[in-house]
């Protein structure tokens, strides 16, 4: 395996604030050797380094894919891994605890605090922008919490013991602190980095600020706003990952017995867009042109275990998330460009039963995406392994309920390897998102232009597909359609879903019982409009002594 040069390195050096009390003087009072103390710390540059490092520590990152797994996007189907599969079925109580934590905000906190205690021993705008990337994970860790909670406790200092209970803020309020603290950050954060310690790809940028900015704003639909700071980030040089030929076992794959390829042209085009797409997940390719932030991983050391999680129990997975039949039917023709009738599920169930070759027909001619994200049965993957096609086997070992597996996010290169785990970055804001943001937010606000079909273009070109056909997205109503339909298709599993099902209000439609290949039941679902928020622990609000309310209809 090649080894690459380590970005940032996660460092738990400060666990939130929990640093021994004050060193005595007297010698056989000195703190341990291995400990870090109060009075020790926050001495050298280095400090600072490894302080800012550990609330880095505190970025999400394989989990992403559980949020997908609460919505129709896919099924998680191990309720101990994570409450997806207790969100997705409708069964959330006051026993969930869910996202509800603030130890992530707490370590934010309790850095800038103390970080000016450094000041004499480093340089200034060292230090003040070593705050700003703070600042900007902080609003980052509120955005999370404000997507599942609405209504959180706002605080922006360490709580001394005996003040821990505050009551929550408005959602408003911790909106406009999230937008202000981002603007203010990305005034000061550079657009990238050179290298070296201090500046290590992989850190907070200006381009990141604005790009969660988008989110923010799109997600509260503030359109003008949104299409702004999208608008601001397409100005700072990202663009889509591409890749110019294939290589190695992927020439192997047989893809014409999926597309009915026009021309060598046209298979390639198709060929190039699949490998795009996939490869921008890869370890080799990480830190291109696309990725915005990453949660950065140690080569061999720290795993993101996506390898295991997403495979089939036959290639040494566990099939923790699988697609959806709905997320399959999502992809559209790669011969028309547009949507595809999906077959009857009772007709789909008797060709699968009977093995009869007209079971795969649903399977050819679609966007590349899909044979990039969905294990199917037939699918090749000669990357995998020499030969490789996707067979599901219902009810053996750790196989999947619906029929089918993802393949994006798995990197195939460590199954041919001594070490099998996953180590590339898990990407958490990327250019491609940064378009769509500013597609839908420019669509809602002004109407379909030649800005927001140029953005559209970028994203179903470098995946192979077609450009938007201007004649039948003339307007808002049917831009508004592709543009969700794009999202879904090039963010699946990766967080972005659970969101949208639920500032669209489409969540009641889309939240529906889930069958697999056989139209046999994989998950019974029941969607209450009170899960457009989760609830509040109820340990939380005993602990607060009543000043923590809950939700509405838990």
């Amino acid at each position: 395996m090649k080894k690459r040069t380590i970005t940032i390195y996660i460092s738990t050096l400060l666990g939130i604030s929990s640093v021994l009390s004050s060193c005595s003087k007297d010698f056989l009072e000195r703190p341990p050797l291995n400990q870090i103390s109060e009075d020790t710390f926050w001495k050298k540059e280095a400090d600072v380094f490894q302080a800012v490092n550990g609330v880095y520590n505190k970025l999400g990152g394989d989990g992403i894919i559980y949020d997908d797994g609460a919505t129709d996007n896919a099924h998680a189907q191990y309720p101990w891994e994570s409450f997806a599969t207790e969100i997705s079925s409708g069964n959330v109580t006051t026993a969930l605890t869910g996202s509800w934590n603030f130890e992530a905000i707490r370590r934010c906190n309790y850095f800038l605090e103390n970080a000016d205690k450094a000041a004499e021993v480093m340089d200034q705008t060292l230090l003040e922008r070593y705050k700003a990337e703070v600042r900007f994970l902080r609003a980052y860790f509120y955005h999370d919490l404000t997507n599942k909670y609405g209504a959180v406790p706002l605080i922006t200092k360490v709580l001394p013991l005996g003040e821990e209970n505050v009551p929550r803020d408005e959602k408003t309020a911790i909106i406009q602190f999230i937008t202000d603290e981002l603007s203010a950050v990305a005034a000061i954060l550079p657009a990238e980095y050179p290298g070296g310690k201090s500046n290590e790809r992989g850190r907070a940028t200006k381009g990141a600020a604005w790009a969660l900015l988008a989110r923010v704003q799109l997600y509260e639909g503030q359109w003008e706003a949104a299409a702004d700071a999208a608008q601001d980030v397409m100005g700072l040089g990202y663009s889509l990952f591409k890749v110019g030929a294939e290589s190695g076992d992927d020439t192997k794959d047989d893809y014409q017995k999926w597309v009915d390829f026009n021309s060598a042209a046209d298979e390639q085009q198709f060929r190039l867009g699949l490998r795009s797409y996939e490869g921008l997940f890869r370890q080799v390719h990480e830190g291109n042109s696309e990725v915005i932030l990453d949660r950065q991983q140690i080569n061999q050391v720290d795993a993101n275990y996506l390898n295991t999680y997403l495979p089939s129990g036959d290639m040494g997975g566990w099939s923790s998330v699988t697609p959806t039949q709905a997320l399959v039917d999502a992809y559209a023709s790669y011969k028309t460009g547009e949507p595809v009738s999906p077959t009857d599920p009772a007709q789909r169930a008797t060709w699968y039963k009977n093995n009869d070759a007209r079971f795969s027909n649903e399977y050819r001619n679609r966007d590349p995406r899909f044979y990039a994200t969905v294990l199917f049965d037939g699918a090749p993957w000669n990357s995998f392994s020499d030969g490789f096609q996707f067979k599901w086997t219902p009810g053996a070992s750790n196989m999947s309920q619906t029929g089918y597996n993802f393949r994006k996010l798995v990197d195939p290169t460590f199954f041919k390897e001594p070490i099998v785990d996953n180590h590339a970055n898990v990407i958490l804001l990327r250019y491609a998102e940064v378009l769509l943001t500013y597609a839908e937010a420019k669509n809602e606000s002004t109407g379909p232009d030649a800005s927001v079909f140029e953005a559209l273009d970028q994203i179903r070109q470098r995946a192979g597909m077609a450009k938007v056909d201007r004649s039948k997205y003339g307007s808002k109503e049917l831009l508004r359609s592709l543009i969700r339909q794009e999202r879904r298709v090039e963010l699946a599993l990766e967080g972005q879903r659970f969101m949208d099902i639920r500032r669209w209000d489409i969540a009641p439609q889309v939240m529906k019982n889930i069958y697999d290949v056989r139209n046999t039941l994989a998950q019974e679902r029941i969607w209450d409009d009170k899960l457009n928020l989760l609830p509040v622990p109820q340990r939380e609000i005993d602990l607060a002594q009543g000043i923590l309310t809950q939700n509405p209809g838990y």
